[in-house]
């Protein structure tokens, strides 16, 4: 045991340092978690929010929501809920006090400890783009499946970006594969390649065990310390309207019963997959969501819970998902007060429905960043790298989406705002007086390296300057340092044991055929 603890904080000390060698290509800000410090935007009255919960409530009272799950209908029988076939409903009071029980906020301990994330109060972390089966980049020109290299220079850049707080899942599908034994190939290059937080995806009880095993064996842990604090979580959709699916629920029970986080989402569009009015659209999700988090509180009260909202909408002219809309950032507002209702983590994501790294794609992820900022939000999924509704996967947007967030995250800092005395320079400005400037004298001297935020990507020269330069658009600039950091990238050290073990056990599961493809 004591080994196994040396051997951790050994890793995570040259992980820190690889870390900071790895900041050669570009100059960003370091690792930090970031705290939201705006009070939030809440669209809703206090009636607002009673409305919202109610119908939420009468939704699960009445009309309920099926669970196809044979495990879960025994469960909800055990607690005395109502079970029609594979319809639970459940009552308010029930639903209130297993939500209770969640804690409003918690830790996720990766490998690396210094890369440890909290997940709730006043933090919002960014994570990488997640399950886009196709990917697309500037060389390639069209767009194209997912492959393991491509999933493994994404993972680089979740990685090498200090604004990237956690790896969420596959940042591209890697259908080059074959399913069977997919998640093994690439947990084990996420785990090698990165050591931020981890997840898993709840889709048959292999995966999972599988995942949760990897993690467990990365971090040199025994299965007590495994099972101690989170190490990792799973995010689960809901299938819309109104159902929870085998192979999540399960995904998430397994979780949990070994100390795991779970992150709850409804993906509703509506218009399509919720009523058309925002406010149906949101007391549907909310129902979703916290049906299954009341069925995670029975099992183990104090799981390690967060409500995530998804709740767009559909162009009503051609049925196509729409992200980054005015209606998407009301409806993560208003999921925001409620999860402060609850009294739960907030989960939301950085979406748009762009085809390519353009101006488009960064007004709607703006539109959904600061959405997710304006909501309270604590995780936010996909946050670099997303195109086409969650369609293509892009290392140049990658690039794009985090010099965004790096503004973000300055946007938050303090000493942005402070107003302390120098800070006021009221001595500066009598000394420059109504003739002179500001450049040379000793406040600003003091100051102009760190006063203003530095991008790493944003070209502030006038046009002449820029033409003359090669006139090269933003695209293509993201690019570039994309191929430089995939170039000069480092991986996190890990132990040789543990690596070797690591991949004896994705040897021996391939031999054992993996997991069925069939859910």
């Amino acid at each position: 045991m004591a080994r196994q603890s040396e051997r951790r904080r050994r890793g995570g000390g040259r992980a820190g340092a690889a870390a900071r060698r790895g900041t050669a290509v570009i100059e960003q800000m370091p690792w930090r978690l970031p705290v939201n410090i705006d009070r939030p935007v809440e669209p809703l009255t206090e009636e607002g929010v009673q409305a919202i919960h109610d119908a939420a409530m009468q939704i699960l009272e009445k009309a309920g929501i099926c669970f196809l799950n044979e495990e879960a209908l025994g469960i909800f029988r055990d607690a005395g809920c109502s079970v029609d076939d594979d319809i639970v409903r459940m009552d308010r009071d029930f639903v209130m006090e297993m939500v209770g029980r969640a804690p409003d906020r918690f830790t996720i301990t990766p490998r690396n400890p210094d890369h440890e994330i909290i997940v709730g109060g006043p933090y919002m972390l960014f994570g990488n783009v997640s399950s886009p089966p196709n990917y697309w980049d500037l060389e390639i020109g069209r767009k194209v499946p997912g492959t393991r290299e491509a999933c493994a220079n994404l993972l680089k850049l979740t990685q090498y970006f200090n604004c990237i707080h956690f790896a969420g899942g596959y940042p591209v599908e890697p259908v080059d594969i074959h399913a069977s034994i997919r998640h093994l190939d690439v947990l084990f290059d996420k785990l090698t390649l990165t050591d931020k937080a981890m997840h898993a995806y709840s889709l048959g009880k292999e995966r999972v065990e599988d995942v949760m095993e990897m993690v467990r064996i990365a971090g040199g842990l025994s299965e007590e310390e495994f099972q101690a604090r989170p190490r990792m979580y799973t995010n689960i959709n809901s299938t819309s309207p109104l159902k929870h699916d085998q192979p999540m629920i399960d995904g998430c029970l397994r979780m949990i019963r070994r100390g795991q986080a779970v992150v709850v989402t409804p993906f509703t569009l509506a218009g399509a997959m919720a009523p058309v009015t925002m406010a149906g659209a949101v007391a549907q999700s909310i129902a979703e969501a916290l049906s299954a988090i009341a069925l995670f509180q029975y099992v183990r009260p104090g799981a390690p819970c967060a409500i995530g909202t998804f709740t767009s909408n559909v162009d009503m002219k051609s049925g196509a998902p729409a992200f980054g809309t005015p209606e998407y950032m009301r409806s993560t507002q208003m999921t925001g007060q409620m999860a402060r209702f609850y009294g739960l983590p907030l989960r939301s994501s950085g979406c748009c429905a762009a085809n390519v790294p353009d101006g488009q794609a960064m007004w709607e992820t703006s539109n959904s960043l600061w959405a997710a900022i304006q909501s309270g939000t604590n995780m936010v999924y996909h946050a670099a790298g997303w195109l086409e509704g969650g369609l293509i996967a892009s290392p140049e947007k990658f690039v794009m989406d985090c010099e965004l967030l790096q503004q973000i995250q300055r946007y938050m800092e303090p000493e942005v705002f402070a107003t302390g005395r120098e800070d006021l320079a009221v001595d500066a400005i009598r000394e420059v007086g109504h003739n002179g400037h500001f450049f040379g004298i000793q406040h600003t001297q003091d100051r102009y390296s760190k006063a203003f935020y530095q991008p790493f990507l944003s070209d502030w020269r006038n046009f002449e300057a820029w033409e003359a330069a090669g006139a090269v658009w933003t695209p293509e600039r993201a690019h570039h340092l994309f191929k430089q950091i995939i170039a000069e990238f480092e991986a996190p050290p890990m132990d040789d044991a543990i690596r070797e073990e690591l991949a004896d056990f994705v040897a021996r599961r391939k031999a054992e055929g993996g997991a069925p493809t069939d859910f």
